[in-house]
């Protein structure tokens, strides 16, 4: 099976930063794409990044210019760098992985258990 273990949420000030970071392991053949997600209270799950094996990056609109998110293949390693952090960003934030299973060579995603991050003052 496979793990995504993320870190690095905490409570920021508006303005500040943080860097999330998740990392994947167990039988892992190649990951393909990965993302982040976040859930704030009271709301449905949504799509904050995504990077495809490819390497081209995708974001919602909230976060354009604020957000960045890249990888590590060689430690199976996904971050994303949040700067300009404002309240409406407080939320769950969950890693996702897109992995290719390396003995059956199976497609399969697999979430992280979400790190909290609150922007508040």
């Amino acid at each position: 099976q496979v793990q995504l273990v993320e870190s690095g949420g905490g409570l920021v000030q508006p303005g500040g930063s943080l860097r999330l970071s998740c990392a994947a392991s167990g039988s892992i053949f190649s990951i393909n794409a990965v993302g982040w997600y976040r859930q704030a209270p009271g709301k449905q799950r949504e799509l904050v990044a995504t990077m495809p094996s490819g390497g081209s990056t995708s974001y919602a609109d909230s976060v354009k210019g604020r957000f960045a998110i890249s990888r590590d293949n060689a430690k199976n390693t996904v971050f994303l760098q949040m700067n300009s952090l404002k309240p409406e960003d407080t939320a769950v934030y969950y890693c996702n992985a897109r992995v290719v299973l390396t003995y059956s060579k199976l497609l399969r995603d697999y979430w992280g258990q979400g790190t909290q991050v609150t922007v508040s003052s």
